[in-house]
């Protein structure tokens, strides 16, 4: 029950999070909160089933760069959600990068938050 909850919570943060970025880079575009939480859900699964699939794929690139091209695979999946959905737009391949990065960085902030909130509610 408690994996289940922390779950919801940690879709609806991050669908506030992809809100919070479309309102930091002029070239996403997410039309409404639903719209944000069916991105987030997409984007979620294109990181789970696509995006192992492409770093596999690209695994001598990303050697190369000494892991710099997974940055150019988290643009492409959030480029690639954009493209799936009509309420999610981005414009460019550089607006998919900062896009990226910066819903990354709020999912690591999310995630240290909820391990630490639930955590705490675990040992209570």
């Amino acid at each position: 029950m408690l994996a289940g909850m922390k779950l919801i919570v940690k879709w609806l943060l991050l669908s506030a999070a992809l809100l919070l970025v479309s309102q930091w880079d002029s070239g996403i575009e997410v039309r409404s909160f639903g719209s944000a939480m069916l991105a987030s859900l997409v984007l979620g699964l294109l990181n789970a089933f696509v995006r192992p699939l492409l770093v596999l794929l690209t695994l001598p690139v990303t050697v190369l760069t000494l892991g710099l091209f997974l940055f150019v695979i988290n643009a492409v999946t959030f480029q690639l959600a954009s493209h799936l959905l009509s309420g999610f737009q981005v414009q460019s391949f550089w607006d998919a990068l900062l896009g990226s990065v910066l819903y990354s960085l709020w999912g690591l902030v999310i995630d240290v938050a909820l391990e630490r909130l639930f955590d705490r509610g675990r040992k209570a």
